[in-house]
């Protein structure tokens, strides 16, 4: 058998490295190809320094960023450690002087790798792009104002980066859960030159106003009479030193409200648009704001 052949139909455990840009949205089209070649000279720069191979990376090009696989033979802890060490140091010396710095998330995995004519597939290479392109490396990178934050599996950590060596400091990485599309799971994080990262707590979404009811058709549906006995008030602020209070309705939405009332009748029928607030036999000690000032120093009644 033709030892190409067999190679593009088994895999091969490589390291895969998914880098994007930080808010590559936002650049316009000339400064997004300056921001690509600042990539490129970064990652090629480091492979370079850290004394590795070309022919053992593929890299594939992502408009916004980079895919890469690092041939086996390579040992991995040299891309955790030296490799690292030179991006963070490289991207550094790009962004000196720059208005708007270039921030890079990593993300790193080692599984079974595909390659074809195209480029490389397989689960290790989704999970490398997911890390790197999580919600949660996204918000510390912006937290921290950092240049670059790298994101390893589960299994990365544990097999190569717990065991420390050359560059290599576990104590520097924070772990945390990430909720993927594969599934729930486990992602480590490190700002190179940095302390453990402090996981900022992920955004809480504001809660629905307490004591409201959820809209029905009627709230939204037109309606065409206004009862002539019904009083649209707009704001209603306080009520003070109130002696006795009774029989008082609050209406917030625009709906009908049945009620018996002895002034309108068993089963009125009102259409209310703002607030409503309706009052009967109640005796005030002052004056009173409801919308507008009812009775006067003394006693009134309402």
């Amino acid at each position: 058998m033709d030892h190409d052949a067999m190679d593009l139909t088994e895999a091969r455990y490589e390291l895969v490295i998914s880098v994007d840009a930080r808010r590559s949205g936002e650049y316009d089209d000339v400064d997004k190809q300056r921001m690509r070649e600042r990539i490129y000279r970064v990652l090629e720069a480091a492979f370079t320094h850290a004394k590795v191979a070309r022919d053992a990376v593929h890299m594939e090009d992502r408009g916004d960023g980079v895919l890469l696989s690092v041939a086996g033979r390579i040992a991995v802890t040299r891309l955790l450690g030296l490799w690292m060490v030179e991006v963070h140091e490289n991207l550094r010396d790009e962004n000196r002087g720059l208005r708007v710095p270039l921030g890079l998330r990593l993300g790193m995995h080692v599984g079974p790798v595909r390659h074809d004519g195209r480029g490389i597939s397989g689960r290790a290479v989704d999970l490398a792009c997911r890390l790197a392109d999580s919600p949660l490396a996204r918000r510390l990178l912006d937290a921290e104002r950092a240049d670059l934050v790298l994101v390893t599996s589960q299994s990365l950590y544990e097999d190569v980066v717990s065991s420390g060596g050359k560059f290599i400091e576990p104590a520097h990485y924070s772990s945390a859960r990430l909720e993927l599309k594969e599934g729930e799971v486990t992602a480590w994080f490190h700002l190179p030159g940095r302390p453990a990262p402090q996981i900022p707590a992920a955004p809480v979404p504001p809660a629905a106003p307490a004591g409201d009811p959820p809209p029905t058709a009627d709230t939204t549906a037109g309606h065409a009479g206004h009862a002539d006995d019904v009083e649209e008030v707009q704001d209603v602020e306080e009520v003070q030193d109130v002696e006795e209070v009774r029989d008082v309705r609050d209406v917030r939405d625009v709906r009908d409200v049945k009620c018996d009332d002895p002034a309108d009748g068993p089963g009125a029928h009102y259409t209310v648009h703002g607030d409503m607030s309706q009052h009967s036999d109640n005796v005030y000690q002052q004056p009173v704001h409801i919308g507008r000032i009812t009775g006067d120093a003394g006693r009134g009644k309402g």
